[in-house]
């Protein structure tokens, strides 16, 4: 079952994010997504699989017993046409069947490898990020935690300022918490924690100034 995000969790995730930006100048923003892509290649990937599939099975049927069953019984029958026929009738029949099988999300979800979904979760928080948070802060300060529901993944993206200052690495904690709750089912907990963790390492480079504004909304964004 895909995680989802609670009524509740909206104010525990904009509490947690003041929390945390009142030891720092760095600013946090936390988004959610059901889903980062409709994986509609997966599907026509599978789908096209499939078709190919079908005469290379017929390869392997032998020829007498393909030309007694399309001669119709009748000697000299058209066997070649026959056969033509009956592969593209098949090759439409499994495209249809297959367009069906593979439309849920789900489907497409269990059909995409691993490998693609964490690519396509990474580039997905990064357009956000440009769009919404990169150099929007005086200090280049901004900090994306992204999640994507469906996929059960996160990322965390960081402005220019962070990255000259913190190894990637450091994000890792962060990241574990929140994939740990979200498995189980528990998004909210999840980016709670995440934002502690994220604001703990961001007071530790960019301690609190008295004239820091606040600059990047708080609330959590639920697209």
């Amino acid at each position: 079952m895909t995680p989802t995000i609670q009524a509740d969790d909206h104010r525990r995730v904009s509490e947690a994010v003041a929390a945390a930006e009142a030891l720092s100048d760095g600013e946090i923003v936390a988004m959610v997504a059901p889903q980062s892509d409709a994986y509609h290649d997966a599907a026509l990937h599978w789908t096209v699989l499939v078709m190919l599939g079908a005469p290379a099975l017929l390869a392997l049927v032998p020829a007498e017993a393909i030309e007694r069953a399309l001669s119709w019984g009748w000697p000299g029958g058209p066997v070649y046409g026959s056969l033509l026929g009956g592969i593209a009738l098949t090759e439409i029949i499994l495209f249809l069947a297959c367009r069906l099988a593979f439309a849920p999300i789900p489907m497409r979800m269990a059909l995409t490898p691993e490998s693609t979904k964490i690519r396509r979760v990474r580039r997905r928080a990064i357009q956000f990020f440009r769009a919404g948070a990169e150099k929007r802060t005086v200090g280049r300060s901004g900090v994306l935690i992204y999640l994507s529901l469906a996929e059960r993944r996160a990322e965390i993206v960081a402005d220019e300022a962070i990255h000259a200052r913190v190894d990637a690495d450091v994000w890792t904690e962060a990241m574990d918490a929140l994939i740990a709750h979200l498995r189980e089912g528990r998004a909210g907990d999840g980016l709670v924690e995440a934002i502690g963790k994220v604001g703990a390492i961001l007071a530790a480079h960019f301690p609190k100034t008295p004239t820091d504004p606040d600059e990047l909304p708080d609330r959590l964004i639920e697209l």
